[in-house]
């Protein structure tokens, strides 16, 4: 059974969807001339496409697979969102951008760089990562079984990050920890728990789409995802600074597993 004809027109919309919510963010990252707050409209941007989205599949998609792939894509984004916002409140410039921006002198020349390497180039990632979603929300038919294994497979992601991200901020909350690494908990299982759970949410999103022909054609979507996570601006950069040069560092680095989360040597 095909897809609706008017899907090229809705994807178009979508797009529109995540420019509009990273721009909103690039005003505000000009107006305080912080541009870290691009995080937290991440997690907007992908609930902005998934409700887009669903309000363009009216009447063509299966209802409880639109209304699925949009709760689910929603409740990740908005608590990512939370979460990300509640951690950089009152902080200075995520020193990520800093060091991309310091490569354009300050003034205009700094700020058409923050808007393309910044925000329009996480617009159209997000976009490309949301393709299963939009694909899922079309399919005419109802949730099959293979819906199951991407409601755990989603399930555990958002234990994963969501764990993990609660087990950190109670982490550095305590002084004494100031300087120290996390070895307990998730993260002794993997050094990256909340990275290793949103790649397994969009692995879990995909699946939604992936009982039709056409939901894999957007493999390459969670497979992006997992590069940038894993290899990309994810762990990377996380690992980056003076802690991973600690000798605490390299110990539990040597016993950790960098991303899939397996027991400690």
């Amino acid at each position: 059974m095909s897809l609706p004809l008017s899907l090229p027109l809705s994807l178009l919309a979508t797009l529109g969807a995540a420019l509009a919510v990273m721009l909103a963010a690039f005003a505000v990252g000009v107006r305080t001339g912080r541009h870290r707050g691009v995080d937290t409209a991440w997690g907007l941007g992908f609930t902005a496409v998934a409700l887009t989205g669903f309000l363009l599949s009216d009447g063509q998609g299966d209802l409880g697979r639109r209304v699925l792939a949009t709760v689910l894509t929603g409740v990740w984004g908005l608590r990512l969102s939370v979460h990300l916002w509640w951690h950089a409140r009152g902080k200075d410039e995520d020193p990520r951008y800093a060091a991309m921006l310091s490569r354009a002198p300050a003034g205009p020349a700094r700020t058409r760089l923050a808007l393309r390497k910044v925000y329009l180039l996480q617009a159209a990632i997000l976009w490309f990562v949301s393709l299963p979603v939009q694909i899922a929300q079309r399919l005419p038919d109802p949730p099959g079984l293979l819906t199951v294994l991407a409601l755990a497979l989603w399930l555990l992601g958002l234990t994963f990050e969501t764990v993990g991200d609660h087990q950190l901020a109670r982490f550095r909350a305590d002084p004494a920890n100031r300087g120290r690494v996390l070895t307990t908990g998730l993260w002794s299982w993997t050094r990256h728990p909340n990275y290793f759970g949103d790649a397994c949410v969009w692995w879990g999103l995909f699946l939604l789409a992936a009982d039709h022909p056409a939901g894999w054609a957007t493999l390459l979507s969670p497979l992006l995802m997992t590069y940038l996570l894993a290899f990309g601006s994810g762990r990377p950069m996380a690992e980056r600074g003076t802690t991973s040069r600690s000798p605490e560092w390299t110990a539990y680095a040597a016993r950790t597993s960098a991303f899939v989360p397996r027991p400690p040597r």
